[in-house]
């Protein structure tokens, strides 16, 4: 079997390890600094899928927008790879809440954005971007503006976009929030054959933030559930369910425990 894969896509078997520490963020408030996010320890596994749930407010999205590299924390340590990445974009691939598409750039132009930005040539990543359109659903769309498409496939462009971001480390926030729950659930399923198929670069390392605990117990192997603000993991759960996971897996009496058990850590 040809295990390469296109230019400009990680191969990240054995790459990726994420490594957070004792971390914590605070900002300014009323009555002075208030933590978002206090000595938090989060471990993921090279070429694993940890999903962070927990209460608004507890800082999930300071959690990855540290591990972005766009925010610095105010204590702790952050590492991938055992490189501190604290402050330092680049080591990670960014999936922002909303798609983030540049309304000035086609749907070419906005997928290899994250690759450009990276130093990887345009018309090296371009190559690569329509070597994949057709598997991330968006054959035949290069040249469309993004208004022009559905909230749907502007979030596929938006991954496609960060796949394409030669980084061994996606992080996801919130990916589908913004969708109605049908079109969620088609993204669920598409993303959970995007990341199967390693010439998509599936085999690196994924944290998703989501406040959807049936969407991290279809999607992770692991699920880390926060304190309220100033947020800490209180626990760690593995998930077993055999992949590829269904929609329909949700009745499953054992995916209901289990989403009961999350649930029930959640204070919920």
């Amino acid at each position: 079997m040809d295990e390469r894969v296109p230019a400009g896509v990680v191969s990240a078997a054995g790459r990726g390890a994420v490594d957070v520490r004792g971390l914590t963020v605070a900002w300014p408030g009323a009555d002075g600094m208030k933590a978002a996010v206090e000595d938090l320890d989060l471990q993921v596994e090279s070429g694993s899928f940890a999903a962070l749930v927990g209460p608004s407010g507890c800082g999930k999205s300071t959690v990855l927008r540290v591990l972005a590299g766009l925010l610095a924390p105010d204590g702790g340590s952050v590492a991938v790879d055992g490189a501190d990445v604290a402050g330092r974009p680049g080591a990670t691939a960014w999936l922002p809440q909303r798609d983030a598409l540049l309304p000035w750039r086609r749907v070419l132009g906005n997928a290899v954005l994250g690759a450009e930005m990276h130093g990887v040539p345009r018309a090296e990543a371009e190559a690569t971007a329509r070597a994949l359109l057709d598997r991330f659903g968006l054959g035949g769309t290069e040249q469309q503006w993004p208004s022009e498409l559905s909230g749907g496939m502007r979030q596929r462009v938006a991954v496609l976009r960060a796949f394409l971001t030669p980084a061994p480390v996606l992080l996801l926030d919130e990916p589908f929030g913004a969708l109605d729950a049908l079109t969620r659930r088609q993204m669920q399923s598409w993303l959970q054959e995007v990341l199967a198929d390693e010439t998509a670069g599936g085999r690196r390392t994924v944290v998703l933030v989501t406040h959807d605990v049936e969407e991290a117990l279809l999607l992770s192997d692991r699920v880390l559930v926060s304190s309220p603000a100033p947020g800490r993991i209180v626990a760690d759960v593995p998930v077993a369910f055999a992949r590829p996971r269904m929609a329909d897996l949700v009745a499953d009496p054992a995916f209901v425990r289990q989403r009961a058990g999350l649930l029930a850590a959640l204070g919920a």
